[in-house]
């Protein structure tokens, strides 16, 4: 699968449940459907005279509209202020505690795990805080960061030990399974309904362990983008099974820079990159396979944006994922407190500049700048009638996010 109008077809048939592949042979499904059709919809192309129903043909009874869902009817009910704080997530670093502030006075819409947490009962508590400790009718999103490997937040007693993903990668599609389905379950175990993983980064074999972010760390599934395809279909439908929402990372990939961008603004930059690169594919697998979320990286890629990093960037984020991939979910940033490539944008800006370029949801490592984010995006989308809709767009899929992993009432 190299091409975009396959990648668009697979982005965009959500609902057809393609056969796993191993990820050693590289395959995905072909794509096809059964074509069939329905056989009792087809007019005789008769007009009627206005008088009477036509010949042996019932009267169809008109269709009564759907209920609002849980979502919709919460959405229309938040003020500006809830929806602002609705777009950012708040790291928990181990051994620290939710500030009640972000629980209360701005109910953020979401905590993830930050540092190694090796005991069930510290995360419970954590969990526990977030979820009694603010609105009930507006509860947190909870994520952590579980890929296997070197990357894994929970462990000990939290968490059972799965392999690093390059491992993975070269077990096949059963062993991706097998892998996920526990971190779907020990997450499941913990109330925490949406993994940040899997990466569907693909590494430039070229690189290999000079790739900073992933080839070092044994994060990626490996070099091949149908490879990569078909293992980050089996997490994302692994972690499904179990209740767990995924979020792919980092869009549109990371494994042809050098650099980490959580520690440094220089080295990336990829230069290969292209909104028709098959490097995408894995991407376009996971959407397909129906995950939650995705998270854009924050290197530039000039072949796609030459002036805009990632997260900052439409021709990413509106014109690709959203447009060419057909992603309707949640977009979140990587971290945008303390990682050094965002460093030199001020704090304000991390935040609307994102949903200017059409993402969602900004996650801050540092717990001390999420009133003011959500104080940006509130004054934000006073500014113009469109970027209230925005913002609303926005703060609806998070809450849809949340309804679909069971945090919102019926």
């Amino acid at each position: 699968m190299s091409s975009l109008p396959r990648r668009r077809a697979l982005a965009l048939a959500l609902s057809l449940p393609p056969a796993l592949a191993a990820c050693t042979a590289g395959g995905g499904s072909d794509g096809t459907a059964d074509g069939g059709t329905s056989d009792g919809g087809v007019s005789d192309g008769s007009a009627s005279d206005g008088g009477g129903a036509s010949d042996g043909a019932a009267t169809a009874e008109p269709t009564a509209p759907a209920p609002p869902s849980a979502a919709e009817l919460l959405l229309e009910d938040l003020s500006e202020d809830d929806l602002a704080a609705q777009l950012v997530m708040v790291g928990v670093r181990t051994g620290t505690s939710i500030d009640p502030e972000l629980l209360e006075e701005h109910p953020v819409g979401g905590f993830f795990l930050l540092g190694v947490w090796e005991s069930a009962d510290a995360v419970d508590e954590v969990v526990d805080a977030a979820l009694d400790g603010g609105r009930e009718d507006l509860p947190p999103l909870l994520a952590v960061d579980q890929e296997g490997g070197q990357v894994r937040m929970l462990r000990g007693s939290a968490a059972r030990r799965t392999s690093s993903a390059a491992r993975l990668g070269e077990e096949g599609a059963a062993a991706v399974t097998e892998a996920y389905t526990s971190i779907g379950e020990d997450l499941a175990a913990r109330r925490i309904p949406l993994a940040l993983s899997p990466v569907a980064d693909v590494v430039d074999p070229e690189l290999g362990e000079d790739n900073g972010p992933v080839g070092a760390l044994d994060r990626g599934f490996g070099t091949d983008p149908e490879q990569v395809g078909a293992c980050v279909r089996a997490a994302v439908e692994a972690l499904d099974a179990q209740g767990v929402g995924a979020s792919l990372k980092h869009f549109p990939g990371l494994g042809r820079v050098r650099e980490n961008t959580d520690f440094s603004a220089e080295g990336i930059e990829d230069t290969t990159t292209s909104a028709e690169d098959p490097f995408l594919d894995s991407f376009a697998e996971g959407i397909a396979a129906g995950a939650d979320a995705v998270m854009l990286a924050s290197a530039v890629y000039p072949r796609i944006d030459p002036d805009n990093a990632a997260m900052f960037s439409s021709a990413v984020v509106t014109d690709l994922l959203r447009g060419t991939l057909g992603f309707d979910g949640l977009v979140v940033t990587d971290d945008i407190g303390a990682a050094k490539a965002v460093a030199d944008v001020p704090v304000a800006e991390r935040a609307t500049r994102l949903l200017a370029a059409g993402g969602d949801v900004v996650l801050t490592a540092d717990p001390s700048i999420a009133a003011e984010l959500a104080e940006a995006i509130a004054a934000w989308a006073q500014e113009s009638p469109e970027q209230a809709a925005r913002v609303r767009e926005a703060a609806g899929r998070m809450l849809a996010l949340k309804e679909r992993r069971g945090l919102l009432g019926s």
